[in-house]
């Protein structure tokens, strides 16, 4: 079966597409830019996969995309490119989307809205929930067949709504709240949401319906953070007041989030709104119960596992440069610094000095703080940098190398320390190698997972310590490894 996703490029459409493609399906990804999706795992010849260009605003850019589709998923939201005048550029794409789809033939258009009702005078619905009801309906106006599919909060990763609730919880211990915190909502797991839509491809009782979706609980704005603070292990403090309307909310959330007004002044009106599911007939169609909000919370938070952590882990852009190109990015709770350097060297002389970090050789740049840092942390009960390591230059996972351990090794490829120093949140540091004709290009990234706000004062306070001290780090291995060749 063939099958269009749009939305490829975002957090639903990228997990959609891999399980996909494990089922056997034929995937075709409609893009903007196809080049943003070149380095996905999925995006291989191994996989039965296209990515064609287009753009659902442009409607001479579509036809080519529907060719011998049978199901369209359409997972797109004009909303991310701006808060002015997304209501009509949603409802030009929906009705451009719907049109080539009728044109050309597709058996199903499975479609992911928001959850929300109004009922009655003063309750009405936000213009953001409004606009997501009438993108079903513009899709339902086409002839093709629909499942829409209504959603509240999505808890996973990426889900906007998901991380300013996380944002706002990590970082302030004590939250003035406007009444929306009151609203009652049914939060959904991403990979609830993800079995959904797979289910639907095949399910033909889904046709033509509208199917309100949610997890197993019903909840207030405000038990969702303090539940949240609960499993981060958080002392917060909610105060609710009547006057912090959702322009001024919204600049509270681009201050406190990494999510911008402009975006954030929509989802907060629809805030005031009750999101919950009043019909059970998505629970009749698939036969499948969905999981609590804090089995979703746990799942979305666990990053205890490689697998976890490198599925949320941004990879950085290569550089071909002889001075380090260094970045910084916030991305579901962690921060990430990285710094790359191009090394006239092979990998295997890059990686014997990365591997001979620490113990008696000690850190190459400014050694002094780093045992400066070991005897703040002995103060304080940790293990400081006592330990050393096992053996001077070679290392295996569960090795003690001074304050950090060993967490993943690939000769060559790869070494991740993991962080056992007394901190306020948790942090890993990494080496990765890439190596073409006697170049490497190694990347160094610095992650730190802050808990609560103290967390986030540490990484401001001593970001330019961290700043000289990786920087000289990665100029000095570099400096050896050519020395070595």
């Amino acid at each position: 079966m063939n099958i269009l996703v749009t939305g490829a490029t975002g957090y639903i459409g990228g997990r959609l597409i891999p399980r996909l493609l494990q089922k056997g399906y034929f995937v075709r990804c409609l893009a903007r830019r196809p080049e943003n999706l070149s380095d996905r795992p999925w995006n291989t010849s191994e996989h039965s996969v296209e990515v064609v260009a287009g753009d659902v605003l442009d409607p001479s850019s579509l036809k080519l995309a529907f060719v011998g589709v049978e199901v369209a998923y359409y997972l797109v939201h004009s909303m991310s490119a701006g808060e002015k005048g997304f209501e009509d550029r949603d409802r030009r794409a929906a009705k451009n989307f719907g049109e080539a789809a009728r044109q050309a033939g597709v058996r199903k258009i499975i479609y992911l809205g928001g959850l929300g009702e109004e009922r009655g005078l003063g309750e009405e619905l936000s213009p953001h929930l409004q606009s997501r009801h009438e993108v079903g309906e513009i899709l339902r106006q086409s002839g093709v067949p629909v499942t829409e599919f209504r959603a509240a909060i999505i808890v996973g990763s990426g889900s906007i709504s998901f991380e300013m609730i996380r944002y706002l919880t990590e970082r302030l211990p004590l939250m003035i709240c406007p009444k929306w915190v009151l609203s009652r909502c049914q939060p959904i797991s991403i990979r609830d949401v993800l079995a959904y839509l797979l289910a639907a491809v095949e399910v033909s009782a889904s046709d033509n319906k509208i199917l309100e979706i949610g997890g197993r609980d019903v909840l207030t704005y405000a038990d969702m953070m303090r539940r949240y603070a609960k499993v981060r292990g958080l002392h917060r403090l909610l105060i609710r007041v009547p006057v912090l309307t959702p322009r001024l909310s919204s600049y509270w959330v681009d201050l406190i989030t990494p999510i911008p007004a402009a975006l954030a002044r929509p989802l907060i009106e629809g805030l005031k709104n009750d999101v919950v599911c009043r019909r059970r007939e998505a629970l009749e169609i698939f036969p499948f119960q969905p999981m609590g909000y804090e089995e979703a919370l746990r799942l979305a938070l666990d990053r205890s596992s490689q697998g976890s952590i490198e599925t949320m882990w941004s990879g950085a852009e290569s550089s071909r440069s002889s001075r380090l190109a260094a970045s910084i990015q916030i991305r579901e709770g962690m921060i990430v610094e990285t710094r790359q350097a191009e090394v006239h060297a092979a990998a295997e002389k890059v990686f014997e000095v990365v591997a001979s970090l620490g113990g008696a050789r000690g850190w190459l740049y400014a050694n002094w703080m780093w045992t400066l840092r070991g005897l703040f942390d002995r103060i304080l009960g940790g293990v400081g940098m006592r330990r050393g390591r096992r053996d001077s230059r070679s290392l295996q996972v569960g090795d003690a190398v001074d304050f950090w351990r060993v967490e993943a090794i690939e000769k060559n490829r790869l070494l991740r320390l993991r962080a056992e120093m007394k901190l306020p949140g948790r942090a890993w540091l990494q080496f990765q190698l890439a190596s073409e004709q006697g170049v490497s290009r190694l990347t160094q990234s610095a992650f730190f997972e802050p808990k609560g706000l103290g967390g986030l004062l540490y990484w401001y306070l001593l970001y330019p310590m961290h700043r000289m001290i990786f920087s000289g780090l990665c100029r000095r291995i570099r400096r050896l490894s050519e020395g070595m060749s």
